[in-house]
Formats: structure tokens, sequence, C-alpha cells
């Protein structure tokens, strides 16, 4: 069959089944959301009259398996090797046309195939062709089997290339799935022992080798193939199977693994199954958005990749969920606290709140006159409102995933709002959270900085907070939409100072004094020296430098979640509609000239690509790479420097080439025309 072609192997004539094994195929009557009309899209952009396979998901896009159309030719088949290649996905999934080679390192003069990798991205498992001092070894049979490799990331590409401790020369092993907590890896193979053709197996990580493998079974392998494993993080096994039955080639079943006891083999049938082979399967970890590979009709040509969007998730949610309870309670009396809003925030990796809910943009003026953007959390006021608050017992239930991080935010009148982290990762049990709260000892400020006649705020204003009675005084800065809050001790009395360039000083004042703890509000009017000020809330020509975008390597491939100042980027673009913008890249000095130009301007239409993901339009982005030619410190070429001060030079530019805000003019008591925009 044509699809033992897609296993790439130098060997041909163990990859063709024989027509009894064929026929074995019947129709199943097990079929899951047959009731259901998922959404399958083939991935265009990157599909060719080639082959395109075994998608997975790496940072902010995939890796596949390929060939270039002029590459080496391998001569056993006629047909060029196979390789690894990256494309970028966009905000809705969908791969995009610039793939590129993923990696120089791993591809090679033979085979490679599927990978997987370690959850953070620093450990990569693939498939080769066995590679002996850089050519194609034979074994005893002159057939050259497939082996499974691991590789670590490295400094400018990855490195410790090592085939792993079960592989063979006499028999094949590929496919490779690493499960989440990298302690099981799955793959196939047609070792001696199985059911017959290929069997899954998995082998366990002991220190720092692997155990002997250990076959699946009868309830999943067959005396036909079971290939291209996948391990979902719920504990779900998705696979390809010619063994069990279905559509005709290759069918996607699963099999929930996440119990002692295993759940019913199913078949995923229909639009995910087909006449023809499909494999390659991949899911998210919300269980509704995927990825696998066909040779059905209408397609590009050979196997190509799909996108596919399900309704119902295509695993046990409650599998990756735990029960929590949160607490809240007055950390000095340890009495419960009723009625507390809740608002539960999921991490990342690197100590971030996801989404756009928890974080306002802040530019703060460098000392070369630039602005750097920083993100901070919003004022209370601009959060979104709980949805979870606590009964009578001071207890809120909900749910949490496991193996996540948490930001917890509880807020009361009458008490300071309080946050606490919490992590799920290696709890299998319910969770419970107690989160102590202090009664307030000051009252809430909530400021607004305003452009005078305006009802437009004024974003990165200079905040000075003078505590008059007591002889103390606060800088601060206004928001994106121009506030800012503050906490009031009580009994005093303040004066409020706001300033910006291109506006007049502006003072108002609140006082505590006889109020205790009551929350205030004020609002400071900067006056405009004129219209335009208001209408470029950034001036054009401003030049904004992005320090937290890391690539991965010496690449322009974003690391996912590493693009924290993109993110805050495209949320000020679009608090800005009419913000256009150039994006501008730079290396350090290490590398040639010619290559660092190169590299920095794929690493500013990478950037582009992303903020284009994001929703921002893309005639509002241009991109330009200065490579080494605007060094800002001492760390020229051949000079020795730190990797600090190299990171230093390694940097993302955003010049702000046009704005034009709508003004909204504020309605004044009197006005003939009755005020308005």
């Amino acid at each position: 069959m044509k699809y033992f072609f897609l296993f790439f192997l130098l060997l041909l004539s163990p990859f063709y089944l024989t027509a009894q094994q064929q026929s074995s195929k019947t129709k199943s009557s097990d079929k899951i959301y047959e009731r259901t009309v998922p959404v399958v899209s083939n991935a265009k952009g990157i599909n060719t009259n080639r082959y395109e396979f075994s998608p997975t998901f790496y940072q902010n896009g995939l890796v596949y398996v390929s060939f270039h159309k002029h590459g080496p030719i391998d001569e056993k088949t006629g047909k060029p090797f196979f390789q690894l290649f990256f494309t970028e996905t966009d905000e809705f999934g969908m791969p995009q046309s610039k793939a590129r080679e993923f990696s120089l390192s791993i591809n090679s003069q033979v085979h490679e195939g599927p990978v997987t990798f370690s959850h953070d991205f620093n450990t990569i498992y693939f498939t080769r062709n066995n590679l002996e001092g850089g050519l194609a070894k034979m074994n005893a049979q002159k057939q050259v089997p497939m082996k499974i490799y691991e590789a670590k990331r490295g400094k400018m590409d990855w490195e410790n290339i090592t085939p792993l401790p079960f592989n063979s020369d006499e028999y094949t092993c590929f496919h490779p799935s690493l499960s989440k907590n990298g302690e099981r890896l799955f793959f196939s193979s047609d070792m001696p022992g199985g059911y017959g053709g290929y069997d899954l197996y998995y082998v366990e990580k002991k220190a720092d080798t692997w155990s002997k493998p250990i076959n699946l079974g009868a309830d999943i392998n067959t005396t036909a193939n079971e290939v291209f494993p996948f391990l979902h993080e719920s504990g779900t096994l998705f696979f390809s199977s010619d063994g069990h039955g279905g559509n005709g080639g290759l069918d996607i079943f699963s099999i929930d693994m996440s119990s002692n006891t295993w759940g019913e083999l199913k078949n995923l049938g229909t639009p995910y199954n087909s006449a023809k082979d499909d494999l390659g399967f991949i899911l998210n970890e919300e269980g509704k958005r995927g990825y696998f590979a066909s040779d059905r009709p209408n397609g590009s040509g050979g196997d190509d990749i799909y996108m596919f969007e399900t309704g119902p998730p295509l695993i046990n949610n409650e599998a990756l969920t735990l029960d929590a309870t949160i607490i809240a309670y007055d950390a000095r009396t340890n009495e419960r606290i009723p009625e507390a809003g809740i608002r539960v925030f999921q991490r990342t990796e690197d100590g971030f709140v996801e989404g756009n809910n928890y974080y306002d943009v802040q530019l703060l003026p460098a000392d070369n006159g630039e602005l750097v953007m920083k993100l901070q959390r919003k004022n209370e006021g601009e959060l979104p409102e709980p949805v979870l608050f606590t009964s009578t017992t001071g207890e809120a239930l909900t749910t949490m995933r496991q193996d996540k991080s948490y930001l917890i935010l509880v807020t009361k009148e009458g008490f300071e709002s309080a946050e606490v982290m919490h992590t799920t990762t290696g709890e299998p049990a319910p969770q419970t959270i107690r989160v102590p709260m202090n009664s307030k000892s000051c009252a809430s400020l909530a400021g607004l900085v305003t452009a005078n006649g305006y009802q437009n705020g004024v974003s990165n204003a200079t905040v000075r907070i003078v505590n008059e009675t007591e002889g103390t005084e606060q800088t601060l800065r206004s928001g994106a939409t121009g506030q800012f809050d503050y906490c009031l001790a009580p009994a005093c009395e303040y004066t409020i100072y706001a300033e910006k360039e291109g506006y007049e000083k502006g003072t108002a004042t609140v006082s505590t004094v006889g109020s205790g703890y009551e929350g205030k509000t004020v609002t400071v009017r900067l006056k405009p020296v004129n219209e335009e000020i208001v209408k470029e809330p950034i001036r054009e020509g401003t030049v904004i430098v992005l320090e937290n975008i890391y690539y991965d390597f010496n690449q322009y491939i974003i690391r996912s979640g590493a693009a924290r100042d993109l993110d805050a980027l495209a949320q000020l673009m679009k608090q800005y509609p009419s913000m256009e913008i150039e994006l501008i890249a730079h290396t350090d000095s290490r590398g040639t000239e010619v290559y660092n130009q190169d590299l920095s301007l794929k690493r500013a239409e990478s950037a582009r690509r992303y903020l284009i993901q994001k929703g921002i339009k893309d005639y509002r982005i241009q991109a330009f790479g200065y490579g080494e030619s605007q060094i800002r410190n001492r760390c020229k070429e051949g000079v020795e420097c730190t990797e600090e001060e190299h990171q230093y030079n390694r940097r993302t530019e955003v010049k702000v080439v046009k704005i034009d805000e709508p003004v909204k003019v504020e309605y004044q008591e009197g006005d003939p025309n009755g005020g308005g925009e």
C-alpha cells in the first residue's frame, strides 16, 4: 500500500500489505460522535502535490514531514529524502504558507520522520534511518531500518543526537510520542514477539535510560499494523491501524488509558477517517482542535495535512481537571469571609497570566529617549467582574486543570485585595486553597487623567500623589486609558499632580479626613497644547523597544509563551486602531554581516506574522531587518562581551509611523452644538 512509502524506510519489501490483510477491513459500527459535524479543512497553505504528514505541535506552529522538490534523491525509491519542516499557525490554528526547514542538525542525507517534544521543548525524539558516521547503515538483510533518536536543545541548534537503547539494526522503531510528564515514550515497531506487522509499544524512563519495550497488548495490536501513536494529556491514546476494521486504508482509533482499566477502543469515524489512509493524528489540550494527514480525494496530491475543529471534545476532560475549594478568611481573626469575589487566572510557564484580561500596557521612557514596553496588572476597576463568590461559609467550589499554575485574586469590600499563587502540578487529589485577607487600612483611590475639553484619557502620564498631611510622595503612571489607582491613608489631605509632554500640568485634590476607608475617585485634567496632541496618544516617530521576544536558537521561530511584548503591542494596536508601525529587528555582532542582515529581516517578518495572527491588519505593519548595523554598546564584531551585553543588542523596535485617533469632545453645559464628537 502507498502509505508504507510514507514510512520512508529504505527497505521496501516489508512495507506492502498482503491482499488478505487489506480485505480484513470491514465497516465498523463503533463510531464516535456520528451525530456531530466537525469541521475539517485542508491546510492548503503548506500542502503540495508531494507528501505532507505527521504534524506535531511546536512553539507557535507545527513541525511536519515532507521533502524538497529538488532535494537529495533516495535511490531506493526515486524520491527525495523526507525531512522536517516548520510552519507557523494563524490565530485560528491554520498552518501558513511560509514553511521552512526545521533544523540543519537533524535534517540529514537520509529520511527523518515523525517527532515528539518534551513539555518544555528542550528535548526532541525523532525517527531517522539507521545512521553511522553520516551514512545509512544496512543490516544483515541489506536493509536500513528506522530508529528513534534523542537530541537536546543547544545554543545554536539541536545537539547530542543519540539513538535510544531499545533500537536494533534488525528491526524498525519509529513514530515516537512522549507523555506530558516525560516518563513514557510510545512508538511503533516490528520487533520479534509482536502480534504481526507493526505493533505499538511503550518504554518507561529509568534515570538516564529507558526500560525494555512493553507491548500494548491484544486490545490495541492486531496481526496487521498499528502505527503513528499520539498520547494526549488526558491519557487517551490515538493511533492509526488497518487491523481493526473501518472505512478503508489506515483509520484513526482512540482508547482511554487514563486509569488502570482501559476504556473501549473507538474508531473516530467520519470525517476523521475516509476510504483512504488517515494518519498522524494530534489534538490540542482542550480536545477541540487538531490535525491529521490523509490522501483522501480532492487534496493537493500525495498526503495532505488537515486541520479540524470538533464540537464535543474528543477526550474526557474530567481526567484533566481537579475539584478545588477556595476559602477566604480574615488573616487576623481566622474567620471565614462570605461573598468575597474570586477571579482565577491561569499562568503560563514563564509566570505571566494568560490572555489580555489581567495586564495593561505601560510605556516607560528610557535614557536614550526611546520607550520600553512593560506589562502591569490592570486596576481593579478594569479587571473583569468576578463570576465566583464565596458562600456563607466562606467557601467557593470550582475546578482546575492538572499540571497548571494559577493566580487567584480575591476581593471584598472592607478588605485589601489578596493574591495567591497555586499549582496543581503533581497533585492528583482535590485541592483546598486558603486565601488570607487583611482588613483595609487605607481608602482605594480610582483616578483618571484626561485631556481638558475632551473625553480622551491620557495614557502614560506621570502622576505624583503628595500626602500634604504627612509630607510623603508617590510617583506612578497612568495606564492605557488614563486610569491609575492608589491606596490613601485615612485622615489625610492629598494633592495629585499629572504631567505629560504636549500638555500643561494638571492638579486635583482629594481628602480622606472624616471618611475613614471610603473609596475615592478623582479626575486630573491636562490642557493639550493643540488637538493634534490628543489625536496622537503616542506621537508619530516614537520608538518603542521590545525586549522580551525570544526566538528559537539562532532562528526566527518565536518561542511559545515568550512573546509577551508582542502580545502587549497587539493589545496597544487594538486600543489605537489608527496606529501603523514599522517593526525593526536587530541582531548582535556575532555571525557574518550578511547572515545577521538576513536573520534580522526574517525575525521582523516572523514578528509581523505573529501580530497578524493576533488580529492586526497586515497593512498596519511593515517589517525591516537592520542586522548588526546599529550596535548599542561596545560589543562590535571581534569584541569579547558577556551574554547580557549581546542580549542588549538583540532587540525588536517599533516605530510609530502613523497614528490619528478620533477625539471625543467633552460636553460643556451651554454649548450651542450640544457637545458630542
